[in-house]
């Protein structure tokens, strides 16, 4: 799959950007403006944007990792995701290292950790999604994006949203049950043993101070096993912060770049 590429700036050092479910790769422009000297390469995802569809044959988590990998034939890049694209990137690193420099996980949904964890917010966000799972359930894709909204949009109701991305959201909504066999089961082994440990990449996790608990819950996990990662909160920030604080995911990344060159020249 060939996925259409949105580029935000220009400079010598080279980024992609992986977006959330639901969104496409313009989601990136407030980030990139905050990261001059950067060139964002950021992908619609397969059935996002202007990228084709998932044909809904095999994993959708498999077949987004496939076709970002595609585009990764140069030399490392800083490697920056949100969301389900956080998971992918991830995936990314863990598969392919020599091809990342830096790695940028924002609210990585790998609800997974959290359940490995033993953390009790794993429940809770499986009952906090309990309305979502019944709309989808019931073929109510409408009630099913306005729930999933609800959880994952901060105080943005699907309602409030202009009508094309009401729309956008709503005809996508079946890619959520799609990627859990990813994000709920760990069917891409990203939690086997010793492999987060083994990652031997500068890693920056970002989360808003005010998402769902099971966010603190997985980053806590993720910020025990790698062992060069450093988490960080953003105040008043939710589950949406490349897009509601770009400023502060731009100031976090560039510092992250700056360590990461900083260290390869001592």
């Amino acid at each position: 799959m060939t996925l259409n590429i949105r580029t935000f700036g220009a400079g010598p050092r080279q980024a992609v950007a992986l977006h959330c479910s639901l969104a496409q790769g313009g989601a990136w422009a407030g980030v990139a403006a905050g990261l001059p000297g950067v060139a964002l390469h950021a992908p619609d995802l397969p059935g996002h944007g202007r990228s084709p569809d998932w044909d809904r044959q095999g994993d959708l988590h498999d077949a987004t990792t496939r076709a970002v990998l595609a585009l990764l034939t140069g030399a490392p890049v800083d490697l920056i995701g949100h969301s389900f694209g956080a998971t992918v990137a991830l995936r990314i690193a863990l598969e392919r290292p020599d091809l990342v420099r830096t790695l940028t996980l924002v609210e990585p949904v790998l609800f997974a950790a959290a359940k490995a964890a033993g953390s009790p917010a794993y429940a809770a966000f499986h009952a906090l999604s309990a309305p979502f799972d019944a709309e989808f359930r019931s073929g109510h894709k409408r009630k099913a994006a306005e729930a999933f909204q609800a959880v994952w949009g901060g105080d943005v109701a699907l309602s409030q949203m202009p009508l094309h991305l009401q729309t956008y959201i709503t005809d996508r909504i079946d890619l959520i049950p799609a990627g859990f066999p990813a994000l709920d089961g760990d069917s891409a082994g990203l939690l086997g043993h010793g492999r987060l440990e083994a990652l031997g990449l500068p890693v920056l996790l970002l989360e808003g101070a005010q998402s769902p608990a099971v966010i603190g819950a997985i980053q806590h996990e993720l910020a025990r096993r790698l062992p060069q990662a450093r988490r960080l909160r953003v105040a008043g920030a939710a589950h949406m912060l490349p897009i509601t604080h770009p400023a502060e995911v731009a100031r976090a990344i560039a510092e992250l770049m700056a360590a990461a060159a900083a260290t390869s020249l001592s």
